[in-house]
């Protein structure tokens, strides 16, 4: 487990030194400033540390002032906020809560409720990642397949149509490419599900190897793949999916102690200016394009110039 960082900002030069010597000697990394701008601007940073123990009166910039403008800014990863005062009013103590500290102490303090303090604010923090880890996994979730780890279904939609809109603001054009796997029932009912399972996510591996950075594959349903491909001409996809059609039959998939000869049968669309196609035109077109694929023979790319509504595809 890393050291926790805490950032100390107290103009008091004696009370500055006493909260470094006693912050270090429980094994704290201890960043320290002598006034409030100086806080500001740490705790601006990137690895700026996620707790920090703020002294209400300070040159340039108070702790409340400090604690308001987090808040109002509201960082990602949330950062801990502890206020050193002397003010020990009711009010006092409800304006620095109410401006975004999670906690206050009292001067002068005992050291052993400074240190009880620090570690109510390192569980928050604990609980506060735990928090966005599962909020990560719910969504990564919510937008991916679970077999394949490609974007699933709606995800690719989403991006699908970000890309199209994208395009047609700056006039690239966007091509997307449909892919199936040849008879895969036969490979299903042959092999077993479980191996059907393995050539399809070594499949998806393949086509992701062929891939620019910035293109992106999903699953779309079944044993069937869309590809985005932005500022892509029609050449450009046609050959970027030679190339995938290519890879995916040049070697078996290994499954268990099995070699299977997979192929895969791909479709290719674009919009742009001279066919601004729409999301449900332009997935009409490239399904089209597919089945066109799939009764030549499979094993092979179509493209199709033109949005149509049609669509269909066979295994």
């Amino acid at each position: 487990m890393s050291t926790t960082r805490i950032l100390v900002a107290e103009d008091e030069i004696t009370f500055r030194h006493m909260l470094k010597t006693f912050l270090t000697k429980w094994g704290y990394e201890v960043v320290v400033v002598s006034d409030g701008l100086e806080a500001w601007k740490v705790l601006q940073k990137e690895d700026r540390p996620r707790l920090a123990l703020l002294d209400w009166m300070m040159p340039n910039m108070d702790g409340v002032e400090i604690c308001r403008a987090i808040r109002e800014r509201k960082p990602d990863p949330y950062t801990y906020l502890l206020l050193l005062t002397s003010r020990d009013q009711k009010q006092d103590v409800v304006e620095g809560i109410e401006a975004g500290a999670d906690d206050y102490l009292i001067k002068p303090f005992d050291p052993r409720e400074l240190r009880a303090r620090i570690h109510t604010g390192e569980r928050i923090i604990e609980l506060e990642d735990r928090l966005i880890r599962a909020q990560e996994a719910l969504r990564e979730l919510a937008t991916h397949d679970a077999l394949t780890g490609l974007l699933n279904r709606r995800a690719c939609l989403d991006l699908l149509l970000a890309e199209l809109n994208r395009g047609c603001r700056t006039g690239n054009p966007v091509c997307i490419v449909m892919a199936d796997i040849d008879h895969f029932k036969g490979i299903n009912d042959t092999h077993g599900h479980q191996t059907g399972d393995e050539v399809l996510c070594e499949v998806a591996r393949r086509m992701q190897r062929s891939l620019r950075r910035y293109d992106t594959i999903g699953r779309f349903g079944g044993e069937e793949f869309l590809l985005v491909l932005p500022e892509c001409s029609p050449e450009e996809g046609v050959k970027l999916a030679e190339r995938i059609c290519h890879l995916v039959h040049s070697e078996p998939v290994k499954a268990k102690n099995e070699h299977i000869e997979v192929s895969i049968s791909l479709g290719v669309a674009v919009a742009n200016q001279l066919v601004p196609a729409g999301l449900e035109a332009l997935l009409g077109s490239v399904d089209a394009a597919l089945y066109r694929a799939k009764e030549a023979g499979r094993n092979r790319v179509e493209f199709s110039a033109n949005p149509s509504s049609s669509s269909g595809t066979s295994d």
